[in-house]
Parts: C-alpha cells; structure tokens; sequence
C-alpha cells in the first residue's frame, strides 16, 4: 500500500507541473506574436541606418578627426563584449547558447593575447559568465520587473558604451545576442559595434565621371557625431527585440515539449500504478484462498 500511495502521490505531482507548463506555453504564445512584431518591425530601419552610414562614412573613415565610434581608438588590445540575454530562464539552450557563444569568443581573444572586459545584458548570461569570468565583468543591465524593454533603455545603455569609450576603458566592442529566424529557430550572432562595421552601401546615380553624387548639409563630420551615437543605440534595440521574440518562441517551444513529457510520464505512472494494484489484489487473493483450504 505504501507503494501505491507513492506512485499516487507521483501521479498528481506531475499533473500540477503538467498544469503550469501548458499555463506557460499559452502565455509565450500569446506574448509571442507581439515580441515578433516589434522584431521585424525595427529590421528595416536599422538596415536603412546602416546603409545611411556606409554612405556618409566613405569619405571620412580615413579621416584623423573621424568620430571615435566610426574609426575607433586606433588599437584592439581591449575587447568589450556585451553578450545579450533574458532575464529569465525555462527557455531551453536559448541563453546558454549566447553564454557559449561568449564564452568561446573570451578564450579565443585572451589566446590571440588581447584584454577582455564584460558588461553583461539579462540576468542569465551575467550568472552563467560570473562562474567562470566574475574579474572580466566590468557591468550588468538587467530589466526584472519591467513588461517589455524600450528604445529609452537601449539609449541608456549606448550612452553607457560611449562613456566607457571615451574614459579610454576600451578599443572594440562586440555585441552577442539571439537573432529571431523563426519560432523554432534563433541564430546566434555576434556584431561589432565600436569601431562601427559599416556595410557596402546601395548603388547610387552616376554622374558623367562615373562617381556618385553626394551633397551633404552639413558636412560629414557634422552628420555623423549625430547619427553614429543614434546608430548604436538602434542596434542595441533591435538586438534587445529579436531576443524578446527568440526567448518567447524558445519558451513557448521548451513549455510544449514539457507538457508532452509530462503526459508521457503521467501515463507510464499510470500503468505502473495499475499493475501494482492488480498484483497486490492479486496476492490478497491467493493468500485468502490459501488460508480458506488451510482450515
């Protein structure tokens, strides 16, 4: 009986976790399709941002008195990372794989001879990289108790990059995060932010010559120390969005295959559960019978 009473006791306990995994699948569900949106929404503005920059940045990269986020301090001894991850776990690989991802990257500079230096975004990837790297930790942002991450946190954060890069605490800062491919699928990827990496820019008209006319008001210069600082906070918002989108899909998929296992589980119980009562009715039996011919 003692048994039974165990594998009953077993039955319910895994009914309750199967009750709080489907309530948690239904929640990332329903966040999910929000999250996504925001995601792809900013996808176009920070292309047309890059491409802005591939535009303006031609003729000044090269410049001595090109803006430091552009051309950076003209060393890479001090590598920054800001690996990017959720404040919450249940979600499968999904911050672990940015954290490896980090964590290799770390190894492989501090191989090559360089200094690396931490400043950890979401709560999982901070206590995941404080095991093995807490004296490369420089900082941590988290956003506990806050519904969704907004553009004026991101800024914040930038703000806080460039302070650090003008203090001289750095040369080249790298930024790891998920990148939303699909509800199943999340790509890790790894951007340099500072120096800033300026991508080929669209073709342009031609003039006779075979140049590409640009006229700018005011100069390049001028332009750019307003837009690069622009720049990297609207790459840090759409890294923070594409990991709100992934970690919703990556829970919403860790929850179902929970409850899956769950139900799975609470059928084997069951049938053990059968069995053991079957077989102590069973021996209830016999063991009357056997006492009735005794007498």
């Amino acid at each position: 009986m003692s048994n039974l009473k165990a594998l009953r006791a077993r039955i319910n306990s895994v009914k309750s976790t199967r009750k709080i995994t489907s309530a948690m699948k239904m929640v990332a569900a329903a966040k999910l399709r929000r999250a996504q949106l925001q995601a792809e929404a900013a996808r176009p503005y920070a292309v047309r941002m890059e491409r802005m920059l591939a535009a303006l940045a031609s003729n000044v990269v090269s410049s001595p008195t090109a803006p430091r986020l552009l051309a950076g301090t003209g060393s890479d001894k001090v590598h920054l990372l800001v690996p990017i991850t959720a404040d919450r776990g249940l979600a499968g690989a999904f911050n672990s794989s940015v954290s490896r991802a980090t964590r290799a990257l770390v190894r492989k500079l501090e191989s090559e001879g360089k200094t690396v230096k931490i400043l950890a975004v979401g709560r999982k990837g901070r206590d995941f990289l404080k095991r093995e790297f807490a004296d490369r930790i420089v900082g941590d942002v988290t956003y506990v108790g806050r519904r969704t991450v907004e553009y004026v946190h991101a800024s914040d954060l930038a703000e806080r990059i460039t302070a650090m890069l003008n203090d001289g605490q750095f040369d080249v800062c790298t930024m790891v995060y998920n990148r939303f491919a699909s509800v199943i699928s999340q790509v890790t990827t790894e951007t340099q932010l500072i120096p800033a990496s300026v991508p080929a820019g669209e073709a342009a008209p031609l003039a006779e010559g075979g140049k590409a006319i640009y006229e700018f008001e005011p100069d390049e210069e001028g332009i750019l120390a307003r837009l690069l600082p622009q720049n990297l906070a609207v790459q840090l918002y759409r890294a923070q969005l594409e990991t709100n989108a992934g970690f919703m899909a990556a829970q919403m998929t860790a929850m179902d295959n929970a409850t899956r296992n769950a139900g799975d589980m609470i059928n084997k119980l069951t049938l053990n559960y059968n069995r053991t009562r079957q077989a102590n009715i069973t021996r209830e039996l016999i063991e009357i019978i056997s006492g009735a011919e005794a007498l």
